[in-house]
């Protein structure tokens, strides 16, 4: 990475790298690294994704802690899960434009990668590890205070909604009617772009259907599908 992208990406998470390989190992996607003719040199950014996420937990889990004296732990798990899911990381990844700095694979750019909900939060918690280990924990904290500041304030001290899933879970056992299943329908599309579809069960009628880029995805919008059918 030259001089200028560094001093470029420096500004947006501000913070100034004393050892800038570990920026660069932030942005290198495992695809980048297994077509690079040196690749046995070439480090992706995996482990610091791994520490990253760590990192990231603590500093989250610390500023519940302290801005909600009177949550109890299921409430305070509950809120830490709704703010580091794979889709507010890579939002936050997204506003930062880091994607525009991810060292991609040919094949993995080509296919819309910078774009995609799993690398972006992927670049977020490997740039959060690096610069843990560069800076220490003050300046991870920092990080994630400027990235998320906003959000956390948004949803730290009220209960989030419950997701798709344990909301339709809820409705149907509060009305003494058990809980629902799920059954993969159908799987559509080429590989980098795969389309699930699902539906939503309850003893044998289907009741509600949803499609996703993940089963999990489609589960949920099976259940959101099922949910307005509910209240209508």
């Amino acid at each position: 990475m030259d001089s200028k992208t560094r001093q470029a990406l420096e500004e947006i998470i501000g913070y100034c790298f004393k050892e800038p390989t570990l920026a660069e190992q932030a942005l290198t996607h495992s695809s980048f690294a297994n077509e690079a003719p040196e690749a046995d040199e070439v480090c992706h950014n995996e482990r610091l994704e791994f520490l990253g996420d760590a990192v990231l937990n603590l500093v989250i889990s610390e500023m519940l802690i302290a801005g909600c004296p009177k949550a109890q732990e299921g409430e305070m798990s509950h809120m830490r899960a709704f703010l580091v899911n794979k889709g507010e990381l890579a939002s936050t990844a997204a506003s930062l434009d880091l994607g525009r700095f991810a060292r991609l694979g040919k094949g993995e750019d080509r296919s819309g990668g910078r774009q995609k909900t799993s690398i972006l939060a992927d670049l977020f918690e490997a740039m959060l590890g690096a610069v843990f280990l560069d800076g220490g924990i003050e300046a991870a904290r920092r990080m994630v205070r400027d990235a998320l500041g906003e959000r956390l304030e948004e949803f730290a001290c009220e209960k989030p909604e419950p997701d798709p899933k344990s909301h339709l879970q809820e409705v149907l056992q509060s009305r003494g009617l058990g809980s629902p299943s799920y059954s993969l329908l159908e799987v559509d599309g080429p590989d980098h772009y795969r389309m699930f579809t699902v539906s939503a069960h309850l003893a044998d009628e289907e009741i509600g259907r949803g499609s996703g880029r993940s089963k999990k995805a489609a589960e949920q919008a099976a259940a959101s599908d099922a949910l307005l059918r509910l209240k209508s």
